[in-house]
């Protein structure tokens, strides 16, 4: 007999407030019915209410994961309207920033992942990971969470010396190539509990406006950084990460490997900084009346 499994509206596997009713066979989902609209904070009427600056702190709380690339979409968005050109040596910082939160994103999923098919030991070694992203994020701006690291012109945060820095992601990178990316790659139990499951057709993806990792699983070769390259990702050689089979597995395997290329630029990053300025030295610049839009890679 099918029974129905209340999920949210507020759960610990669940990043946004909305919920999920589904209707289960044994362990087959039968059907689910989807409410959303939980949440309302106003963000738009907020940021309209303020001027630029103020602007900056509000957009950095839309997210405590991805703070850094919410801030830096604004900074693009006037800089842009301004005719900006940022220094090189803070392109490259926002990279590293925003590739630490990439990371700090996939390990935080990862380890949900790993507690929600009870997987423990896996949750608490991503866990683990987690804190390490974060200690570099304080050693960087002296933030683990909001980190107030972009402005408009360039980045208010320097890395003076990157040997402390490249040694703690070196760490990371070990324990990415050594433990997590294996274990959800190739162990038993992930592969039991993801592989054919939630898959989503290569047409499907496009027909529901899939972006991000989710899209890339399904063989869409899609990515800003690629398709719209900011900051230094030109510069840097950014390689995209993609599957074909679209399912739970495929976003899985997307994801860790996702992880292995922004180790790979947070390295190339500091290892090729620029030197120069980080930013234009204009605490409050001049921001012309205009519209326009910018895009990043969450």
């Amino acid at each position: 007999m099918p029974y129905t499994i209340p999920i949210g509206p507020y759960h610990p596997a669940l990043e946004e407030p909305y919920k999920l009713s589904v209707i289960c066979q044994g362990e087959t989902i039968q059907d689910v019915n989807i409410d959303i609209g939980f949440s309302f904070r106003g963000i738009e009427l907020l940021a309209q209410r303020r001027n630029y600056i103020q602007d900056l702190v509000l957009v950095e709380r839309v997210c405590g994961i991805c703070s850094g690339v919410h801030s830096m979409s604004i900074c693009m968005a006037a800089e842009s309207l301004a005719g900006i050109d940022i220094p090189a040596r803070a392109r490259y910082i926002r990279v590293i920033i925003t590739e630490l939160e990439r990371l700090h994103s996939h390990i935080l999923w990862a380890g949900i992942a790993a507690e929600v098919i009870g997987f423990q030991t896996m949750f608490m070694e991503a866990y683990t990971l987690r804190e390490r992203v974060m200690d570099l994020f304080e050693m960087i701006t002296g933030n683990r969470v909001h980190y107030a690291s972009m402005c408009i012109g360039g980045v208010n945060v320097d890395i003076p010396d990157p040997a402390p820095v490249l040694a703690v992601t070196h760490e990371i990178k070990t324990a990415l190539e050594t433990l997590v990316g294996p274990i959800f790659m190739n162990d038993r139990t992930v592969i039991a509990r993801t592989a054919g499951v939630g898959p989503l057709s290569k047409s499907d993806a496009i027909l529901y406006g899939a972006v991000g990792p989710l899209a890339r699983a399904s063989g869409i070769e899609t990515d800003i950084r690629s398709d719209a390259p900011y900051a230094a990702y030109q510069e840097l050689g950014f390689k995209m990460v993609t599957a074909q089979e679209g399912d739970v597995r495929a976003r899985v395997v997307v994801r860790a490997l996702e992880m292995l290329e922004s180790v790979r630029l947070i390295e190339a990053a500091l290892e090729n900084l620029p030197s120069g300025a980080i930013n234009i030295n204009e605490p409050y610049p001049i921001i012309p009346v205009g519209e326009v839009t910018v895009r990043a890679e969450a």
